[in-house]
């Protein structure tokens, strides 16, 4: 352990109480560790006061020797690491308790100290003492967390919508599309996204800048985003069912573009017609978001599935299983069989060969000592449990181990879900 840094976790305090300093030093480490401007009073403030509305704790690295002369004081963090509780859909309508992971920096003055695997592994242990099955991140950069025993399990792209004489939707309309004042989904947003988040497999529990994102409250930029508009689908009952927010790009862009901010539909008619709205606003040529499903439904409703140019398909949500028998008897299969798994964990949490029997779709995780179908990472097994990465692939990577002809293929099937695993969420 080394003695020249204190890790200390907390929990942000409010304005005026006596850890309130400490928060803001350790908010003004994330912002320099991702690059952002300074912050004002005022940002640093919502932002602590969101933290807390979300349960977050903070983690920070501390120097308990003098810094050197003129340099930040010994009250600023050196590395940083935020952590929270949500949940994860895991398909077929089950949510599971998630440890979420986020505000991950280290001063660039103090890398290679051993400062990240602490925190990680001392912050991953106490979820898995507090009998948290899994955690969750989004990577700034994606060589660094697969260590941990996370993977990749879903993924994004950016698209660009051609809104001109091409664009033709086939399907049937059901239900209206109104403008609507921004602020209303201070109220509406976490409702028709609570609808989603029941639905929609790799959907991660939001946090409360989402609603602030979407109502124009609030902006990635900081401060509120006076450009915000909004539209609300309502299905045939009356109820609201679906909304977008999004912006005018300017008339300084050619074509003439809209930007989504926000676009949670909790049903395949909601979303496509919110896209007929967007496509038939006046004056406007093309349509940009950076947070599309990789399997967009749109580009297959479209008569002209080139309308939609995508790209920079990414990955968004990484996975690390913190217990094995509860994650995987916590969801649900697609189908029934056998497979007996053997999992290494470089972090010791979880490792072991198991025997996972699923029948009528329950899972049934026992210890064994049968020689192994399967053989893989801990980080491999995350990738594939929410469905979106097939094991075959993984097995063709040799990120998988195959003793018995087929168990990939199996393992494909028995992971699948009801439909392509997506998160709408970043933290």
């Amino acid at each position: 352990m080394n003695a020249e840094y204190e890790i200390r976790r907390f929990e942000p305090a409010a304005p005026g109480e006596p850890g309130y300093p400490e928060a803001v030093a350790w908010d003004n480490a994330v912002s320099f560790g991702f690059h952002e401007e300074r912050s004002t009073d005022e940002r640093i403030q919502e932002s602590i006061a969101r933290s807390r509305v979300d349960g977050a704790v903070y983690t920070g690295a501390y120097q308990t020797g003098q810094p050197a002369p003129h340099s930040l004081g010994s009250e600023v963090p050196v590395a940083t690491f935020g952590s929270q509780q949500s949940t994860l859909n895991i398909g077929f309508g089950r949510l599971l308790d998630a440890h979420l992971i986020t505000g991950v920096t280290v001063r660039t003055s103090h890398r290679r100290r051993g400062l990240l695997r602490r925190m990680m592994t001392e912050d991953l242990a106490l979820a898995n003492g507090n009998g948290i099955a899994i955690a969750a991140l989004t990577a700034s950069e994606a060589s660094i967390y697969g260590r941990f025993g996370f993977g990749m399990a879903t993924a994004e792209q950016s698209i660009t919508v051609d809104t001109g004489a091409k664009f033709r939707l086939d399907h049937v309309p059901e239900g209206t599309v109104e403008v609507a004042d921004p602020t209303v989904l201070l109220e509406l947003a976490p409702q028709v996204f609570a609808r989603v988040h029941g639905e929609q497999p790799g959907s991660i529990g939001r946090q409360e800048f989402y609603r602030q994102l979407a109502a124009g409250a609030s902006s990635r930029e900081g401060g509120p985003d006076a450009k915000v508009k909004a539209a609300l689908h309502y299905a045939p009952d009356g109820t609201v069912d679906g909304y977008v927010s999004y912006r005018f790009g300017g008339w300084d862009k050619t074509p003439a573009t809209m930007e989504i901010i926000d676009l949670v539909a909790a049903t395949p008619a909601a979303y496509l017609e919110l896209w007929q709205y967007l496509a038939a606003i006046d004056l406007v040529e093309r349509i940009t978001w950076n947070e599309a499903p990789v399997d967009n439904p749109l580009t297959w409703a479209l008569t002209d599935p080139r309308c939609v140019a995508a790209s920079n398909p990414r990955d968004l949500l990484w996975l690390r299983i913190l217990d094995v028998r509860q994650a995987l008897e916590a969801r649900r299969f697609a189908t029934d069989g056998t497979l007996v798994l053997k999992v290494t964990d470089g972090l010791g949490l979880t490792a072991g060969t198991f025997a996972l029997e699923v029948q009528d779709g329950t899972a049934r995780v026992t210890a064994s000592t049968e020689a192994p179908d399967l053989e893989l990472d801990i980080a491999a097994l995350s990738s594939i449990y929410l469905g979106a990465v097939n094991p075959v692939s993984l097995a063709a990577a040799n990120k998988v181990r195959e003793h018995t002809a087929g168990a990939a293929f199996l393992a494909a099937r028995l992971f699948a879900v009801e439909r392509p695993a997506h998160c709408l969420t970043h933290f």
